[in-house]
């Protein structure tokens, strides 16, 4: 099953790929809003490549840990890798020079919307702190929410909210 986003409400529309050829037209009827829009069945080079980025951002992890965007009704589950030095994470935007673009139609998550920052001391050891960027609708913490530019040191398996949207920090493994 393939979902196709309505252009007008953003509503999801599913339906089964396998009865359809490539390159075929489809009109579709959104059930939300009953607007109708056409697609063409295969696939979007745009849409491939940022499918392709996000996977390998996600599987290239050297080592410091990373963030799992937990699935809620905005998005899909989503998986990032973390850099040392400062990681911003907002809603994907075209063009926005962010690190970490979550894919989401959640409106209350800015584009720039918080920042994890990774540091390895001289012992080898991983340390992250969150701060909020600051955003619109704030940042949270195990639901305490984050002042402006508060720094809060955080660990394995910290929750953070932004928005509607739910993220976990997994920390790297320790050698």
């Amino acid at each position: 099953m393939k979902r196709v986003r309505c252009p007008k409400c953003d509503h999801y529309n599913t339906f089964d790929e396998t009865l359809y050829s490539q390159g075929q037209a489809l009109v579709f009827e959104c059930e939300n809003c009953r607007k109708q829009f056409k697609i063409r069945i295969g696939t979007s080079s745009l849409s491939q490549t940022q499918k392709d980025a996000n996977r390998t951002h996600a599987t290239n992890d050297i080592g410091f840990g990373s963030i799992q965007v937990v699935e809620n009704v905005f998005a899909y589950r989503q998986s990032f890798a973390l850099q040392e030095g400062e990681n911003i994470i907002g809603r994907y935007n075209p063009g926005d020079k962010i690190t970490i673009p979550i894919d989401t139609n959640d409106r209350s998550m800015d584009r720039r919307h918080c920042v994890i920052t990774v540091k390895k001391d001289q012992d080898g050891s991983i340390s992250y702190s969150l701060r909020d960027w600051p955003s619109l609708t704030g940042t949270f913490l195990f639901n305490r929410i984050l002042g402006d530019r508060e720094r809060a040191t955080i660990e394995d398996g910290a929750i953070i909210t932004l928005g509607a949207t739910t993220i976990i920090l997994q920390a790297a493994e320790k050698e």
